[in-house]
Order: structure tokens, then C-alpha cells, then sequence
């Protein structure tokens, strides 16, 4: 999809304790909204307050990122969830990040779903009714449903009557089918913020991008993704907001961007 409305998303929070995996304070001033982690793949309740209170500083929107309970693994390896526990792992996540935010008066404005949680969920749809469950559950939140682009997700959750935007990954390679390369696979994720930021480019006001075989992926384009953990993140972010505006396309938190309607496939 072409236009000139665009998110820019960023994955935040991930500390805990002692360990620090943050992209750094230059990300928020260059993102339209972030996923904070909500302490089950990633970090704590004093990273959850104190991202919170970095985001209202910047004026960024704040979206929950749950994901499976693994800190170990960085919710990166697979679960098998039942339905009743996939519902409950995302109300209890997006329920603590709602907290601190009433508390320090920033609307919480999205969900986004973490690493292995968020592709098993976009294609299966066991899983993805079972999070569909747990976000009609919080509707009167009036939170929006980030998810990936032509997702079987996305759309059960439109159908649903949730409020939905698609997102596409800059920093990620694409199988012909949509998907994204898995991470265990050598070139999955790219690193070169010049690249990224052409791709940013061409998705935003083209609609596609190739994928690994050549071979073109129609986008439906509401937001980009560019990952905190990468540790070319503050750069990228920052070519790709630049180089995103000089082609005519504004940042926009999702709330601006997802009352638009689907662009047609």
C-alpha cells in the first residue's frame, strides 16, 4: 500500500535486573510508538515504570508487547499454549502494563504480540482465537491489535470487530508466502541501517518488498518495525524516520493511522 501515513515502532523495555538490552534514548525521539515488554519474556516492574514515564517525556505512544513466559529464551522458542492459557498470559501482561500507565496518566494505545507468541498466533488459528478472546475480553480499553501484515491474525481480528493495524519489519527478511525468516537461518535479520532504511522506504510508499527468492510480497503498510534488541537499532530508526520524511511519508502514532481502510490486495 502507497501513502503518506506511517508508524514507526520500536520494541522497548526489554531489561530486567541486571541485564540491559535497551536501543537508547535517541530511539524515542525518532519512533511514533513503542511495544514495552510486560515482564514475561522480558523486563521487570521498574523497566515497565520507568519506560512509561521516557515514552510520556517524548510524547511516543505506548503499546503491551506480551510474549510467552520465557526470560530465558526471550520468548524467541516455542510453546505449546492451550487456548485458556494463551487468554490469561495476555490479559495478566497487558493488565500490569495498563497499571502503570493509569498511574502515570499515558493512554495505553495498542497490543502487540512478542517474538515466537507473535508468529505462532498470526498463522494458527487456535492461537490466534484464544488472544482474539483475551482482547475483546480488555475491549473497552479500546486498544488496537498490531499485527503482521496479510496475517491470518489480523484478519480474524478484524472480523472480530477489534481494531486493527498491520505492521511490516525493515530489519527482517520475508519468505515468498509473507512470513518472516526464521532466526535461525543466516540473513534474517538485516543490519545495515541503509538498507533498512530503503526498505522502510519502499513499503511505505510502494506497498511490497522482496522477498529472500526475489520474488515481490504485497504489504498492507500501517506501521514499521524496527527491533530494540538489534544492536543497530538507534541508527536504523534514525535513517529510516529520515529518509521516510524526505520521500513525503509523516510519522504517525497508530492511533492516527488505523482508522484507514485496508488497502485492497
Amino acid at each position: 500500500m502507497g501513502g503518506s501515513l506511517v508508524d514507526l515502532n520500536c520494541d522497548m523495555g526489554e531489561s530486567f535486573g541486571a541485564w540491559q538490552i535497551e536501543p537508547g534514548e535517541t530511539v524515542l525521539g525518532h519512533v511514533s510508538s513503542v511495544n514495552l515488554a510486560c515482564g514475561y519474556h522480558a523486563g521487570d516492574p521498574l523497566v515497565m515504570e520507568r519506560t512509561v514515564a521516557r515514552c510520556k517525556q517524548h510524547g511516543v505512544a505506548v503499546g503491551a508487547h506480551p510474549g510467552y513466559p520465557d526470560l530465558m529464551g526471550f520468548g524467541r522458542r516455542e510453546m505449546q499454549l492451550s487456548p485458556a492459557e494463551a487468554r490469561a498470559y495476555v490479559i495478566y501482561q497487558v493488565g500490569a502494563l495498563k497499571a502503570f500507565c493509569e498511574a502515570a496518566g499515558v493512554p495505553l494505545q495498542h497490543v502487540k504480540l512478542h517474538g515466537a507468541f507473535y508468529n505462532a498466533a498470526s498463522d494458527d488459528d487456535r492461537l490466534a482465537s484464544a488472544v482474539i478472546e483475551a482482547l475483546l475480553a480488555l475491549r473497552s480499553w479500546g486498544l488496537i491489535v498490531l499485527a503482521r501484515s496479510g496475517s491470518l491474525f489480523a484478519r480474524r481480528a478484524r472480523e472480530a470487530g477489534l481494531t486493527v493495524a498491520e505492521e511490516v519489519f525493515a530489519d527482517r527478511a520475508y519468505n515468498p508466502d509473507g512470513t518472516l525468516v526464521s532466526r535461525r537461518l543466516p540473513g534474517a535479520v538485516l543490519h545495515d541501517p541503509a538498507e533498512v532504511a530503503r526498505r522502510a522506504v519502499q513499503m511505505a510508499t510502494q506497498g511490497w518488498v522482496a522477498a529472500v527468492d526475489g520474488t515481490p510480497v504485497q504489504l498492507q503498510v500501517d506501521s514499521i518495525c524496527v527491533h530494540g534488541d538489534n544492536p543497530e537499532a538507534a541508527a536504523s530508526v534514525e535513517r529510516m524516520a529520515r529518509e521516510l520524511r524526505a520521500a513525503g511519508v509523516r510519522i504517525a502514532p497508530l492511533r492516527e493511522v488505523a482508522g484507514r481502510e485496508p488497502a485492497g490486495r
